[in-house]
């Protein structure tokens, strides 16, 4: 497997930044790809031994051209996940003047996240959509439209000058990065964990969702993403992309997996990762009644009636 990261380019993303915190990333040769799914279909192929894509920011929810990547094709799985805090730059050709902006361009994530302040400042620019905030750059320098919200970071390598800085509707706006590979045994727990999977019901029943998510409820875990995502095979027919407290070694985990496993139509697993928001020691406390100590003293007590030794 070629010792390379693949990313969502061009050179100059939000994305690229938030790869390079990574320690290997200074040992991978980093090749950028124009698009999420050809990031991950590079993996798929053996062209990388790794991807690295936006999944979610805290704005907008889950990117869905990742999470479709995830849904459909050979499985693969998630590594670890990156934070990175969100401001925008509103890029121009030098010389350019607020006034002169008829056309703006960025990925389309990004745009709920500047609607407000287009709204306040270029009311009548027209915005048109490019595969990547850099990419919205590239474009720009090229002569195709007036402005792009992209990292300030990108201005030198395309050319441009930052008009306005600091942009953002929402204080605080961060966006959630994940390193995805090819299906491998899970990294140990860490005591701060994320598990990702996708969920396809069997039927379409009333309380169908509720069922499922039972399974999660009932052993004290929590979920951190609820997405539904349509499966492609009519309106209504959705799969469930759900990110849960927890590694797949707990056995509060272990079973609820279990038991979505026999429900379900089919289960994909995502993986097992360390969280990227918290440390071990700022872990929610496990809910009373479903740590792996509990779950233990309850098979054995099981056990011993089995054998008649209550």
């Amino acid at each position: 497997m070629p010792a390379s990261y693949a990313y969502l380019g061009p050179e100059g993303t939000f994305t690229e930044v938030a790869l390079r915190t990574l320690p290997e990333a200074a040992t991978r040769e980093l090749i950028p790809y124009v698009s999420v799914p050809s990031a991950l279909d590079a993996v798929r192929a053996g062209e990388a031994e790794a991807a690295f894509v936006p999944i979610e920011n805290s704005v907008e929810g889950g990117i869905t051209a990742t999470l479709d990547g995830l849904v459909a094709g050979e499985p693969l799985t998630i590594y670890r996940e990156v934070l990175l805090s969100i401001t925008f730059a509103l890029l121009v050709r030098p010389g350019t003047r607020l006034a002169d902006i008829k056309t703006v361009s960025a990925h389309p994530a990004a745009q709920p996240q500047v609607r407000n302040w287009l709204k306040a400042n270029l009311p009548d620019a027209v915005w048109e959509s490019a595969a990547s905030n850099a990419d919205a750059a590239r474009l720009v320098q090229e002569g195709r439209y007036d402005a792009a919200f992209a990292g300030e970071f990108a201005a030198a390598r395309y050319g441009l000058e930052a008009l306005e800085t600091g942009i953002h509707d929402a204080e605080n706006a961060q966006t959630r990065f994940v390193l995805v590979g090819r299906p491998a045994r899970p990294a140990a727990k860490t005591g701060a964990d994320k598990t990702s999977v996708v969920l396809w019901q069997r039927t379409d029943h009333p309380g169908g969702l509720r069922d499922l998510l039972g399974e999660f409820a009932s052993r004290g875990i929590n979920l951190m993403l609820l997405q539904s995502r349509p499966t492609g095979e009519g309106i209504g027919n959705y799969c469930f992309c759900v990110d849960a407290e927890g590694h797949i070694s707990d056995r509060r985990m272990a079973e609820a997996l279990m038991g979505l496993k026999r429900h379900c139509l089919e289960v994909r697993f995502l993986g097992s990762y360390p969280r990227a928001d918290i440390t071990p020691e700022g872990a929610r406390a496990v809910h009373p009644g479903t740590s792996d100590e509990e779950f233990t003293r309850a098979a054995d007590w099981v056990a011993r009636c089995q054998d008649g030794r209550f």
